[in-house]
């Protein structure tokens, strides 16, 4: 099973950069059939490498607020188009969509949320997200080796 796991966010707007940094950190692990990569922004171009994977992870940060659980979340994605123009770039459903109309083919795919509270210019992450990321590390692993358990 080929799992890839894509981090986003802008690395030097402080807790933005936790999609990135738990990318790495996977990349790190060397865990086998599994690709990790980072990228500021989700494109169009990255549905051509979506296309070859069985399961894809999407890894950002979402602002903590009072309606946002504290903890990291992770979600089961669907694909979805909103419009005809995808221009620059995209969220995590759009590209789904994009993978299946354009290759005709759809991986599982999650998105892994980590709470966050501060995106001032910085690379250093608030006690929040700097809590969060091992825990996203952690459960990608687990969901990891649990999806190469599955026929």
């Amino acid at each position: 099973m080929e799992t890839l796991i894509i981090g986003y966010g802008n690395t030097i707007r402080r807790d933005d950069g936790a999609g990135p940094a738990v990318a790495e950190m996977m990349a790190n692990q060397s865990l086998p059939g599994v690709q990790s990569r980072w990228v500021h922004q989700l494109t169009p171009d990255l549905a051509a490498e979506i296309a070859t994977v069985d399961c894809v992870f999407f890894v950002d940060a979402i602002l903590w607020t009072s309606d946002v659980s504290p903890k990291v979340q992770i979600q089961s994605l669907e694909p979805y188009h909103r419009d005809n123009s995808l221009g620059h770039h995209c969220d995590p459903r759009s590209l789904l969509a994009l993978s299946g109309l354009l290759y005709d083919r759809i991986p599982h795919a999650y998105w892994v949320l980590i709470p966050a509270v501060d995106f001032e210019f910085g690379e250093t992450f608030s006690e929040v997200t700097q809590m969060a990321i091992p825990i996203a590390v952690d459960k990608i692993t687990y969901l990891c080796n649990y999806q190469s358990q599955l026929p």
